[in-house]
């Protein structure tokens, strides 16, 4: 038996029973074993989307070899267990980057596909999903088949979001893009309320790749959403100055931190530093491309800073209408809560469709919040701010879920009949379960 957390570390669960995977060729009889599976990368789902209480893990993190790197047709294919990171590791010196990449590079491509990440182009780009050309799905029957578009298209849009349920990823083929440098030309802006956010985000999109915003949900008044504005391009060396590439050092939180640490007035007084951290309202600089994508990958093991009993990230997607109404509540209802949130992230998904059914961004405003666990006063308030994403005809994110009642997934997800017709009958997880209740 082994623990195998989410990344959140809520809720905990203990009694699973884990198979590793080295070999493509040399898979269990799914069919055969005596409990539901579910496949599992390197586990950096916040909610229970990657558990299996009662059940068996399938760990694919030893598949992760390279099967072919072509320049040309700009295509890479590799085992589901390769991460990000050891792609990044690739590509960069050849010259190339990855089309969509999220918050953190340590996600497996297997995990990347099942979850339909997505970064700070998604109003470019879209998800990681739209740039998949196909993959090996293993079923519980034994049968091996290729998804794509074209071949077993209802199976790849069903298993592109789909949670890990319609089979086991073995290998996948990704398209890739070449970029004049992996670093990034970066603008931060500092605004002084949500309003700004949406000026400066519309006035960003046509000009700029990456965007996304860092955003104090302590704030109230004519302070509500104030926060830093981020935007970027690939800087090309051909105009710009690249400082030298330097492997990013990292460092280890500790410990699982004291229960007192993160409480209102440590998340405020955080919150208000780091806003008044940045000088001048609006500082341009060439920096690397960790620190812009994936600054929390510096700390490893960041997650305990939440203390044992871990945390929850709430991430909506909201329809932008009535100037950003439903953001402006949510935003709004966070601090009179009692909730305090450390880190919260702001975003306008552009229209880009996305190819999974399950899949979590469309277009609008989309805001994730970390939220330490404190038992059913969290719980609580985040099903409050549920009736708001709800009511404006939002969804929340599947892979950072940890409490969406039955109800309101069948309310954001209404395809989910379509959906469950392809989950394979062995695979399950805490999620569906706790959702659908099979």
């Amino acid at each position: 038996m082994s623990e195998y957390p989410s990344w959140g570390r809520y809720p905990r669960v203990k009694n699973q029973r884990v198979i590793v995977l080295h070999w493509r060729d040399a898979l269990p009889e799914l069919g055969a074993l005596d409990r539901p599976v579910l496949p599992r990368g390197l586990g950096r789902s916040y909610g229970d989307s990657c558990l299996n209480e009662g059940g068996i893990l399938l760990d694919a993190t030893p598949l992760r070899r390279f099967l072919a790197i072509n320049e040309a047709a700009e295509t890479l294919t590799c085992e589901a267990g390769t991460s990000l990171v050891d792609i990044q590791e690739q590509l960069i010196p050849r010259g190339f980057f990855l089309p969509v990449i999220p918050g953190t590079q340590f996600v497996t491509v297997g995990g990347a596909i099942a979850n339909d990440i997505h970064g700070k182009n998604h109003h470019i780009a879209g998800t990681f999903g739209r740039n998949v050309i196909r993959f090996e799905l293993v079923r519980s029957d034994g049968a091996r088949r290729i998804c794509s578009r074209e071949d077993h298209p209802a199976l790849f849009r069903a298993t592109v979001g789909g949670l890990g349920l319609t089979g086991l990823i073995t290998w996948a083929e990704l398209r890739i893009r070449r970029v004049p440098s992996p670093f990034i030309l970066e603008e931060k802006i500092r605004f002084e309320h949500v309003d700004a956010f949406f000026e400066l985000s519309a006035a960003s999109d046509l000009d700029f790749e990456y965007t996304v915003a860092w955003i104090d949900t302590t704030a109230r008044g004519r302070r509500l959403g104030r926060g830093i504005f981020m935007r970027g391009n690939h800087a090309d060396p051909r105009h710009h100055r690249l400082p030298r590439r330097r492997r990013p050092r990292q460092k280890t939180f500790p410990c699982d931190a004291p229960r007192l640490m993160l409480n209102p007035l440590s998340v405020k007084l955080f919150n208000a530093a780091y806003y008044h951290k940045q000088l001048r309202r609006h500082e341009e600089r060439v920096v690397a491309h960790e620190p812009f994508f994936h600054p929390l990958d510096a700390i490893l093991h960041w997650n305990r800073m939440y203390g044992r009993s871990g945390f929850l990230q709430y991430q909506c997607v909201v329809p932008l209408t009535d100037g950003g109404a439903a953001i402006r509540e949510i935003l709004a209802r966070i601090p009179a809560s009692g909730l305090f949130a450390f880190l919260t992230v702001l975003k306008v998904f552009g229209d880009v469709p996305s190819p999974g059914l399950l899949s979590f961004p469309r277009p609008g405003v989309t805001v994730a919040a970390d939220f330490r666990y404190q038992g059913r006063r969290t719980l609580d308030r985040l099903a409050r701010l549920d009736e708001v994403v709800r009511a404006a005809g939002g969804v929340l994110y599947p892979a950072k879920d940890a409490r969406m009642a039955p109800e309101s997934f069948a309310a954001f997800y209404p395809h989910w009949p379509e959906f469950a017709r392809h989950i394979d009958p062995k695979f399950s997880s805490s999620f569906w379960r706790r959702v659908r209740g099979g």
